[in-house]
């Protein structure tokens, strides 16, 4: 089990949320992904004028996670103002590592107010490419 705590995982992606390029909607996200050796890399959203070609923070966290080598993850925090869950696109890449993953999210302003669950009980009928074919 990881010592990290869950205010940890808060803090990093509510200082990440800070950098967060949202100039159309003004809504700021940070994530926190928490791999299982206890490493904690985070990630924020990143609009663009063409608004399908946005990142949320939680895919831009799991992408650098990926980027450095890790692909085991323990938990997912995310920030925002309001408090949001993470979308439907983010839990379907979220589950892709692991039903067992835990996400924390919590208001920017109210860090000790957290919700939790885990991707499946976020996502319960996801896709499953367990049956796809490998390389």
């Amino acid at each position: 089990m990881n010592t990290v705590s869950n205010h940890l995982l808060l803090s990093a992606a509510a200082k990440v949320r800070l950098n967060a390029y949202a100039p159309y909607s003004g809504f700021r996200v940070g994530a926190a992904v928490l791999t299982d050796d206890g490493t904690v890399i985070t990630g924020c959203n990143v609009e663009n004028a063409s608004y399908g070609l946005a990142i949320c923070a939680e895919r831009n966290a799991i992408g650098r996670a990926i980027a450095m080598g890790y692909a085991r993850f323990d938990t997912i925090a995310v920030v925002a103002e309001p408090l949001a869950t993470p979308c439907g696109a983010c839990r379907q890449f979220i589950v892709e590592f692991g039903k067992e993953i835990r996400v924390i999210c919590a208001d920017a302003n109210q860090l000790d107010e957290v919700r939790e669950w885990t991707i499946a009980e976020l996502i319960p009928e996801s896709f499953d490419g367990s049956k796809l074919p490998r390389q």
